[in-house]
């Protein structure tokens, strides 16, 4: 409790003088809204926000479990030969500099305005920190457990179970966190660009109709799920490395 007590405090002094700044200097509720204007605006909105939350959600859900079973392929194969590591890292890198703002108008030509393209810039978003961060923790695993193991006799299957993906897992959920964070504004993307539900869609209308503390209540809702999201994470990385949240606590 006490790790979330300052950010808190500072939080609220934060809103504190934002409100006091915007009635001071008399700032136009279309430029900059109170918080309290914000939040008032946010409980209005509770009746109608259950649909394009659950849209919304769905979308970043999806695209994150199809990046994570992607990401972990392709940190499979980039693990099992140097050369494939050499042709695919690069092509990895490359893909991160095409902004996906402007693909996503050619994946609502391609598969119209349904779920599938949302859930498809969800995942090109999601991908790459899952793959080079697994990727990074293959490649991390114990030298001397390895020829160990391989005195012994076992094999490339055993090595890869026993040694590699523990050595790998807090590399992998570092990755999956990191997605976890961006999956949400991946699908508010994709429903920028089109969409009957979803957030994205009320904060575009929102912008459009200078609703200012709108367009701030729905940044508010995508922070919050955004942080559950990473929650969820955070308790599966606990449930399925037991030992490093032990030794954490022990140091």
């Amino acid at each position: 409790m006490s790790g979330i007590a300052l950010p808190a405090a500072v939080l609220a002094v934060f809103l504190l003088l934002w409100e006091m700044a915007v009635v001071l200097f008399r700032i136009e509720k279309w430029i900059l809204p109170k918080p309290t204007d914000i939040f008032i605006t946010l409980f209005e909105m509770r009746g109608t926000l259950g649909v394009h939350v659950l849209q919304t959600l769905t979308e970043a859900v999806l695209g994150l479990l199809i990046a994570a079973a992607a990401g972990v392929a392709i940190a499979i194969l980039i693990d099992l030969s140097l050369w494939i590591r050499k042709a695919v890292e690069p092509l990895l890198v490359l893909s991160q500099t095409v902004p996906i703002i402007a693909l996503a108008p050619l994946l609502i030509i391609w598969f119209g305005f349904g779920i599938l393209p949302k859930v498809i810039v969800t995942a090109l978003v999601c991908f790459f920190p899952i793959a080079i961060n697994l990727a990074d923790g293959f490649s991390q695993a114990d030298r001397d457990m390895i020829k160990l193991m391989k005195t012994m006799g076992a094999n490339k299957r055993q090595l890869f179970l026993k040694v590699k993906i523990p050595a790998s897992m807090p590399y992998f959920f570092s990755g999956l966190k990191i997605a976890g964070t961006y999956s949400v504004m991946g699908a508010v993307i994709g429903e920028w660009l089109g969409a009957s539900q979803g957030l994205g869609i009320i904060l575009t209308r929102s912008s459009q109709s200078f609703l200012t503390e709108k367009v701030f209540a729905i940044i508010i809702v995508i922070v919050a799920l955004s942080l559950v999201i990473f929650a969820v994470i955070e308790l599966l990385a606990r449930a399925a490395m037991p030992w490093k949240y032990k030794a954490n606590k022990h140091n």
